[in-house]
């Protein structure tokens, strides 16, 4: 089953954060780019000091102990939240404001 949903995330192209349970390790913001086989490639890049790079990992399906992909954010600043009239209205954010 994780090697048929890794193979819907490949072509998806969706972002992801890898779990490796072998490295007891995550890998935040990884893009799947091949499935072959047992082995996944992903590619994510990683911040270090005054400097990034690029890395491109082979991992096999079996070290995968988690996969997760953000589905959405907020700001928690305060600020509103843009809704265009097209929404249909059951699909709308409801806004409730405390009573005072």
């Amino acid at each position: 089953m994780l090697h048929r949903k890794i193979s819907q995330l490949c072509c998806n192209g969706h972002e992801v954060s890898i779990f490796l349970r072998d490295q007891q390790r995550w890998i935040e913001r990884a893009r799947i780019i091949e499935l072959e086989g047992d082995l996944v490639t992903i590619k994510y890049e990683n911040e270090e000091d005054d400097e990034i790079s690029s890395w491109e990992e082979m991992i096999r399906l079996e070290s995968i102990g988690s996969v997760s992909r953000k589905l959405s954010s907020v700001r928690r600043n305060g600020s509103e939240i843009n809704v265009t009239d097209e929404c249909p209205e059951h699909e709308q954010i409801q806004q409730h404001l405390p009573e005072e």
